[in-house]
């Protein structure tokens, strides 16, 4: 009798034992995520197709400020306090952090079609390591004003027109409209780096080591200086903050403050949502100067992070997320450039409610990547290059304003990545 009591008790605790069990079991990972626009509702809704299929894993996302990513996620990572996972831009600059996912993924897959941003990840070219995919391939460049040049009968510079063209003929456009400024270009090294390397800038010297300083940066600061000084650029955005903070000059564009905007692809679908039709806008060629014509490559990762105690199921996430029909799904809500060349060369479809503005855009700086430099490469996928754009940033400012001279700004600059390269 006590033997089938046994028996009993033993087949009523099966069920709890076997739901303990299972909530053992659930994980719950963490992914930080900002957005230029939906890349985070759109990673929301598509995460929930994960949770579905996976039911032991829940996958929270924290929406933060892009300053929150910039500023504060490597110091939380340092003290291993950080997510399970993140959406970043400084991609080399991290890698220390990184999960390799090498071994939960598919590596012929992700090799095939993320071979361009893969080593981006990378801490160089002997690493072969798998750390996330792009969210956002982004290229920088000017958003224009159409309306306003069609106001004033001012005609656009064409395609191959240089910087000083286009200052000329947006000079004209904002005195006969009075407008507070002409040009806006975003407070970032990065956005700087484009404009500096179409007038010459070589950023590397012929062993790749960091030689930022040279007669094509020195052209583009001198512009830059200029344009400020004539009232051209505005005082709201470089000379207004100091240090490496960024600052975006889209709120003045969108308000019809200026007629020109030195930005970058990731605002096409704010602009679309904020614009309407209010104006018409285009995103122009590449401006020109005597080292081409080109913009900056650039974007935010996906990634995971090696402190993680559920690497495996990172892993889980991260390759669902890349999976050929979820990333084309996120690409084209999020109006992206795809950075999976499977789906480059098919195509995607953005939908039949996406403003014209909008598909033209992405077809410019679609064929703007094309004309991208090799330096440009090369500097997007340095793993110091956060050191060069924050340098830079900050002690142009200092020119701007007049708080520096060039040459003391340029000395400053170099000691900075200087220290940089020793850390």
């Amino acid at each position: 009798m006590k033997k089938l009591r046994l028996a009993l008790l033993g087949l009523l605790l099966l069920p709890l034992v076997a739901a303990s069990q299972a909530l053992a079991q659930d994980v719950t990972l963490r992914y930080l995520c900002y957005g230029d626009a939906n890349e985070c509702e759109v990673s929301r809704d598509l995460l929930d197709q994960f949770e579905s299929k996976n039911p032991g894993i829940k996958v929270v996302v924290d929406k933060v400020g892009y300053t929150v990513i910039r500023e504060q996620l490597e110091t939380r990572l340092e003290a291993g306090e950080g997510p399970d996972m993140a959406r970043v831009t400084n991609l080399g600059g991290l890698n220390k952090y990184y999960l390799d996912l090498t071994p939960y993924v598919d590596a012929n897959y992700w090799e095939s079609n993320f071979a361009t941003t893969l080593p981006w990840m990378r801490a160089g070219s002997s690493d072969k390591g798998i750390y996330g995919w792009l969210t956002q391939l982004t290229v920088t460049g000017p958003y224009v004003n159409k309306t306003m040049f069609d106001q004033t009968g001012v005609a656009m510079p064409a395609e191959g027109a240089t910087w000083d063209d286009w200052a000329k003929a947006v000079s004209e456009v904002q005195e006969k409209l009075d407008l507070y400024a002409g040009m806006v270009m975003d407070r970032s090294g990065h956005r700087l780096a484009g404009p500096a390397m179409s007038m010459g800038a070589k950023y590397f010297d012929s062993s790749g080591n960091p030689a930022v300083i040279d007669d094509g940066f020195k052209s583009m600061v001198q512009r830059m200086v200029q344009w400020h000084e004539d009232g051209l650029m505005p005082d709201d955005v470089w000379p207004a903050a100091s240090g490496a903070k960024w600052k975006n000059g889209g709120d003045m564009f969108i308000n019809e403050d200026v007629v020109f905007h030195m930005s970058g692809s990731w605002m096409l679908a704010k602009y679309g949502s904020s614009i309407g039709d209010k104006f018409e806008w285009v995103v122009i060629p590449q401006p020109c100067g005597p080292g081409g014509c080109t913009g900056m490559p650039g974007g935010a990762a996906m990634v995971g992070f090696k402190h993680t105690k559920h690497p495996e199921e990172v892993g889980k996430v991260m390759a669902f997320m890349a999976s050929e029909p979820v990333i084309r799904d996120y690409y084209q809500q999020t109006l992206q450039i795809p950075a999976h060349k499977g789906l480059a060369e098919k195509g995607l479809n953005y939908g039949d409610d996406v403003l014209p503005s909008v598909n033209a855009g992405l077809q410019m700086f679609t064929n703007n990547f094309q004309k991208i430099i090799p330096t440009a490469h090369a500097l997007q996928g340095y793993s110091k290059g956060f050191a060069i754009y924050n340098s830079t940033v900050n002690f142009v400012s200092q020119i701007i304003t007049g708080d520096l001279t060039e040459d003391e700004a340029y000395q400053k600059i170099e000691e900075e990545i200087a220290a940089a390269l020793k850390e």
